[in-house]
């Protein structure tokens, strides 16, 4: 049995020989996390950056969280894909993917109602009310629900020693 093939049997999240995971991409991915956040967070709290805060939160600060939102969850999906070598998922890491673009659909529309004029206030008066700001918690909560599908959790071990192992114990992730 080659060595190399071994190596990769026991640490299935390195990738091309010895390298383990593409730090530059990580990197930018964690970057691009951060990034989003900071954006969501001068939508939410522009007083926390020093920068004009009006009473409601009108237009221009939802377009701004719903951006940083965005980046935030691209850089975390990015995160997240690096983990998965070679593009092989579970079927629940693919699922978690739909319900992350799921929960951005409903952050997107919840938040922007007003604006698509489904909304309590008419159109040049777009403001973030309270069922607004529900809808959009409700949206980031279905998003980190989606991420946590993806991640790829260690596989269980039984505990107990047997000279024929049960298949239905065995690891599915094995790549």
């Amino acid at each position: 049995m080659d060595p190399h093939l071994s190596d990769q049997k026991q640490n299935p999240l390195q990738q091309n020989g010895s390298e383990g995971l593409p730090f530059a991409r990580s990197r930018f991915t964690l970057t691009l996390a951060v990034f989003g956040f900071l954006v969501f967070l001068i939508g939410a709290k522009p007083s926390v950056f020093g920068l004009d805060n009006a009473a409601t939160i009108g237009f221009a600060q939802i377009f701004t969280m719903l951006l940083g939102l965005g980046l935030l969850t691209w850089g975390a999906q990015l995160s997240i894909n690096l983990f998965w070598p070679r593009g092989e998922r579970t079927i629940l890491a693919d699922f978690g993917l739909r319900v992350v673009a799921t929960g951005y659909v409903i952050s997107v529309f919840t938040a922007l109602a007003d604006a698509f004029g489904f909304g309590t206030n008419p159109l040049p008066e777009v403001f973030l009310g309270t069922l607004q700001s529900r809808g959009l918690i409700i949206g980031m909560l279905t998003i980190a629900t989606g991420l946590l599908m993806q991640i790829r959790w260690p596989c269980k071990t039984s505990s107990h020693s047997s000279s024929q192992p049960d298949p239905s114990q065995e690891c599915q992730q094995d790549f």
